[in-house]
């Protein structure tokens, strides 16, 4: 699908899934955030790619990175926005460039599908990520640079 500095990245599909799966379980396991194994996460990607809303990219050659889109109508305009929900890469390939290419391919493929904005979230202790999507224009600031700090908030129900 696109290359970035030689980084090959492709659009995930469902023979995918258990790749997919074992990558976001890996995500959460290492922020020791609760995970269902990789089998019942696979099985819900397939479920997701088949209902047209989610997109998946893969890459490195393991694969060793994973990123996840999710597309809804927007409100103020006829278009879509996107919502990065996962951007994993493996310890052992962070600090190569494949971040930035699934990021990259990320942006590409939002503007492919009709998105008119994206938004994500990350921790403020997660400071490499923040680097990377601070220097690719996302910005924590309503308005600009100098505007108030933007919150995301969250809850179980």
């Amino acid at each position: 699908m696109s290359r970035t500095s030689d980084i090959a990245v492709r659009t995930g599909r469902p023979e995918d899934a258990g790749d997919i799966g074992r990558l976001l379980h890996d995500f959460n396991r290492e922020y020791n955030d609760p995970t269902p194994p990789p089998s019942v996460l696979a099985e819900r990607i397939r479920e997701l790619l088949s209902g047209g809303d989610t997109t998946v990219l893969l890459g490195g050659s393991g694969p060793d990175g994973v990123a996840v889109l999710r597309f809804r109508p927007a409100i103020w305009t006829n278009r879509l926005e996107c919502y990065l929900a996962e951007l994993y890469v493996a310890p052992e390939r962070r600090g190569q460039g494949l971040g930035r290419a699934l990021m990259a391919a990320s942006l590409k493929v939002a503007r492919d599908r009709g998105a008119d904005r994206i938004d994500l979230f990350t921790s403020e202790a997660d400071v490499a990520a923040r680097a990377l999507y601070e220097s690719l224009g996302f910005t924590n600031r309503e308005g600009g640079p100098e505007g108030p700090i933007t919150y995301f908030y969250e809850r179980d129900l």
